[in-house]
């Protein structure tokens, strides 16, 4: 472990002598014509050379010189690794020369950004060096025509969020005739890596259309729910974020609906919607979890602070919300197609990225994605001072102390900028502050993001923030700042991720700016209320909880990989056939035979994924398979093995089952009793990882306790 760490900041020897070369070759381009440079570059054939001939026109056109340590930054990206480069190192600018490489193929890069601004500025931004070059740029973001994201994705290099590339694609995999936006998959390029690779990698991108059945138990339980009383009708278990029916709880539903006993099959619907509304009203808070915008539920991005777009919770969970907040609720639809990042990400037959914080998760990206992490040095040396943690028994004492340090630090002058864990703490923190001018930046207000940065590092400024993951905006001192210290950086809390923390740390110091840090932390915060039982010798120490609790990520993710793998060959295989019929490979007879395969496929498909996901959903019940409850009937065995067993024989079953449903349907369409060119609208979302647990493992959970109790 202590070699695999080393190797992370150990220099390359032969980077060294390569940057030598890149400087003696751009300081000869420095005194060619326009023309002559681009001529330079049209001859380039090797890495070297296309980087410093990149870098000369960066110069050029942009007045923007490349450090050593931005063109090593370049060189862990030509070779597939992730580039760990701190906040305002330049990580634009030193993804250049290797995106300019990777186009050279002629089969099109695209560069993952994690908002449609960032994707849009840096397009512009960095646009004039590629055409210098003589490479097409564009961007994509929501609110495009299918005409302009093909223009876009045609381009040499295209700026997207991961998102706007993974609904595309779901959509092409829909798409009815030869009008598709993407080409195939060459190379891609991501910012923000450790946020589209870790924190959000397993969150599933969904394509949704026709309707599905409104559930009027949703409504009915909600009422019943908000008399209800912890812990006289329900337990939290707050390390599992879990929430439990009592004994008392499961009687007075009983009672309000006079079904008898909850638990029996034909209860499921009720069950589901008691459980969806426990969890939305007991867990999810408003202005932490959620806030209520412009009258419907946008869910906060805990890793970032942000209104998270487009992402639902699964559609029972995410109406109770709803219902419970009394705003109009969404249509849920039939999941047509879905896929999460990680698998989108897995496409491209090469990948590299770049992020301010990698470093901490390197063990991981090696393991899930075989990239190795480079830490690149700072251009200038580090001399902000991370102080050690203050911790406190209570939050009240901790608040006390952030108070008084803010007010401290405001009366000398020096900039603060506070990161907060949600909407509502730093709205509360707002109030206390009183009469100190300040600035709030949250979920509430994050469309005026930039011009709140940009005054946060301004002598007295004091700014409250939410997460501060991929702002993508550098926080520049004013005059005078520097003499009194810098930005200083305050944290009210630890997250359940060093990256994070490191995250708000790292908008202090940049490019050898003074600057200072420090987290203050309480036995109250969530972080070690939820996990200190972990370890309970080391549960009072923040950062060894927060190793515990990585770890325990980790072996999570790759637990949960193992389920996802057979399906997305799977996948790969019936969309290879889809697309063998759309583009003509495979014969039709008619123009109406290809429409009618084309729909079967979508549908079979569509219905097998369904059929999936339950089965996903019940693994857990076979735990409690013997717990003598008369509808859970599976024998107790291994769930991958259970798993694995099941969809190896229901895919071909449904690869079987197409030949037939195309003729049955082909009839129908001759004969005029249906059109398989009417396929209604569709819609994207994101939906979450399903953080609380499926229905089906919260139903186990309430069984095994009420078996529990009446054995």
């Amino acid at each position: 472990m202590r070699r695999f760490l080393d190797s992370l900041f150990a220099p390359s020897r032969r980077d060294a002598a390569d940057i030598q070369k890149i400087n003696a070759m751009r300081a000869g381009f420095a005194g060619l014509t326009d023309n002559q440079l681009r001529a330079a570059g049209t001859r380039a054939k090797d890495l070297l050379t296309v980087i410093a001939v990149t870098a000369a026109v960066a110069s050029r056109v942009l007045g923007l010189d490349m450090f050593d340590v931005q063109l090593r930054g370049t060189l862990a990206l030509a070779r597939g690794s992730i580039a760990e480069m701190q906040t305002g190192e330049g990580k634009t600018l030193a993804a250049v020369p290797a995106i300019a490489w990777f186009a050279r193929q002629g089969k099109g890069v695209h560069v993952m950004t994690v908002n449609d601004y960032l994707a849009r500025r840096d397009a512009a931004w960095m646009g004039e060096i590629y055409r210098f070059l003589g490479l097409t740029v564009a961007h994509v973001q929501q609110g495009m025509t299918a005409a302009e994201r093909r223009a876009a994705y045609d381009c040499d290099i295209t700026y997207a969020t991961a998102n706007e590339i993974g609904f595309d694609f779901l959509r092409d995999r829909l798409a009815l005739r030869l009008d598709q936006v993407h080409r195939p998959f060459a190379a891609a390029v991501i910012d923000e890596a450790d946020s589209i690779l870790i924190d959000e990698a397993r969150i599933p991108l969904v394509i949704a259309g026709g309707d599905s059945a409104d559930s009027p138990w949703a409504y009915a339980a909600d009422p019943v729910i908000r008399n209800f009383r912890i812990p006289v009708h329900c337990t939290i278990d707050v390390g599992s974020r879990n929430v439990a029916l009592t004994d008392i709880g499961i009687a007075a539903i009983e009672n309000a609906f006079g079904c008898g006993n909850l638990y029996d099959e034909r209860n499921i619907g009720l069950l589901s919607a008691v459980q969806d509304s426990l969890h939305a009203h007991v867990l999810l808070r408003r202005d932490v979890d959620y806030v209520v915008k412009n009258g419907a539920i946008e869910m906060v991005d805990e890793f970032k602070g942000r209104i998270a777009q487009d992402r639902r919770w699964p559609a029972g969970l995410h109406t109770a919300v709803e219902v419970k907040e009394g705003v109009a609720a969404k249509r849920q639809g039939m999941i047509l197609g879905s896929m999460t990042l990680a698998h989108l990400v897995r496409l491209y037959p090469r990948i590299c990225g770049m992020t301010g914080t990698a470093a901490t998760q390197a063990l991981e990206f090696q393991q899930v994605y075989e990239m190795p992490v480079e830490v690149i040095p700072s251009n200038r040396p580090m001399i902000r001072v991370d102080h050690p943690d203050a911790v406190f028994a209570t939050k009240v004492e901790k608040e006390a102390a952030v108070l008084a340090e803010i007010r401290r630090l405001h009366q000398k002058g020096q900039p603060v900028l506070v990161g907060t864990g949600s909407v509502e703490e730093s709205e509360r923190l707002s109030q206390w502050l009183g009469d100190i001018p300040h600035n709030v930046l949250n979920a509430r207000n994050d469309e005026h993001e930039a011009a709140i940065i940009a005054h946060a590092g301004e002598r007295g400024a004091v700014t409250i923030s939410t997460n501060m993951a991929g702002r993508g905006t550098d926080i520049r001192l004013g005059q005078g700042a520097a003499e009194l210290g810098g930005l200083f950086v305050i944290g009210t809390q630890k997250h359940e991720s060093r990256r994070i923390d490191n995250q708000l740390r790292g908008r202090s110091g940049r490019q050898g700016d003074p600057g200072g840090s420090r987290f203050y932390v309480s036995l109250e915060d969530d972080l070690l209320v939820k996990y200190g039982d972990l370890n309970p010798e080391l549960g009072r120490d923040p950062e060894t909880v927060q190793r515990l609790v990585e770890g325990h990520h980790l072996d999570a993710r790759l637990f949960l990989q193992k389920y996802e793998l057979p399906i997305e060959g799977q996948r790969y295989r019936i969309h290879a056939h889809r697309q063998s019929v759309l583009s003509g490979e495979t014969r039709c007879e008619s123009d109406l035979a290809r429409l009618v395969t084309l729909r079967a496929i979508d549908d079979l498909w569509a219905d097998y994924l369904a059929r999936v996901a339950e089965l996903r959903s019940s693994i857990p019940w076979l735990d409690f398979a013997l717990a003598g409850v008369p509808w859970l009937t599976l024998d107790r065995r291994d769930p991958l093995y259970e798993y694995a067993q099941k969809i190896h024989q229901w895919f071909p079953e449904m690869e079987a089952a197409l030949p037939g449903e195309i003729e049955k349907r082909l009839a129908e369409a001759q004969a005029g009793a249906s059109d398989p060119g009417e396929r209604g609208a569709v819609w994207t979302y994101l939906t979450t990882d399903q953080p609380f647990g499926s229905f089906s493992q919260r139903l186990a959970r309430g069984v095994a306790r009420r078996f529990k109790k009446r054995s």
